[in-house]
């Protein structure tokens, strides 16, 4: 059985930067993973990459044979992507052993993992290969600077969760550039009570029973809950990793190693 995180979330919010500091974190720690990526608007890296999708279809290429812009030819390339699952990505999935461990840095248009059903039908393949799958939603923490922003922020990732139907880890990124931490805290775990008497000062008394209705899906679905992740400390990279590694099962099907022990002399 082979594991993967698919590190997804809004432009901007710390990916690759997630991934290249998480193959470093376990490059010193003695353990294997492998990067992957999905991006094909990518250029520079600061991982080495395991397996990189421009070898199959390029967003520059597509773009100037088909005249489509940035966005676009990134959604045709990522359907191509769909149409060679079992081809282009089989391939390259033969290459690696059932327990190893990999990293897919996603492209960040919301649409992929919102709607649209390219990642969706991407993880199912996974599946059929018996990977075990973790959605890494990233959200950056200097956009959670209010109730409002925050509450965008879960509907988002709440979307993803409902499309992709994947363990899921909310991840508030970039918390070592965050100047006033109280502010962020506030929202790593609050009281949906708070979080409505909040919504209802900053909105219209109008929007009341829509911000009711908000807070109570955020919080039967569980999403109120981030873990912040501060790229400085080792400690905040591990403990991200152990919940990840706890949700995908990872490492709990090890042979158990026994000592053998010579028997006592009658």
């Amino acid at each position: 059985m082979g594991y993967a995180q698919l590190v997804i979330g809004p432009a901007g919010s710390g990916k690759s930067t997630y991934c290249s500091s998480l193959y470093q974190h376990c490059e010193t720690v003695g353990r294997s993973i492998h990067i992957v990526n999905l991006d094909p608007a990518a250029e520079n890296f600061d991982y080495p990459v395991a397996m990189d999708i421009r070898e199959l279809i390029s967003l520059e290429d597509v773009m100037e044979e088909l005249g489509l812009g940035p966005n676009g030819g990134l959604m045709y390339c990522m359907e191509h992507l769909e149409e060679n699952l079992d081809d282009w990505l089989t391939e390259e999935l033969d290459n690696y052993l059932d327990d190893d461990y990999l990293v897919f840095d996603c492209p960040g248009q919301i649409e992929l993992f919102s709607h649209v059903p390219v990642l969706k039908n991407f993880v199912e393949h996974l599946r059929r290969k018996n990977f075990n799958v973790c959605a890494v939603y990233l959200l950056d923490s200097q956009f959670i600077t209010d109730v409002t922003k925050f509450i965008s922020g879960c509907m988002a990732s709440l979307s993803a969760m409902v499309q992709l139907e994947l363990p899921h880890v909310n991840i508030l990124s970039k918390m070592d550039l965050v100047t006033n931490k109280r502010d962020i805290e506030n929202y790593l775990d609050p009281e949906p009570r708070t979080l409505l008497a909040e919504l209802n000062q900053r909105m219209a008394p109008q929007f009341e029973k829509l911000n009711k209705s908000l807070i109570e899906l955020v919080d039967q679905y569980s999403m109120v809950s981030f873990l912040p992740l501060d790229l400085r400390k080792e400690s905040s990279i591990q403990y991200i990793l152990s919940q990840i590694d706890n949700s995908i099962q990872y490492g709990e099907d090890a042979d158990v190693k026994v000592k053998d022990f010579d028997p006592e002399d009658d």
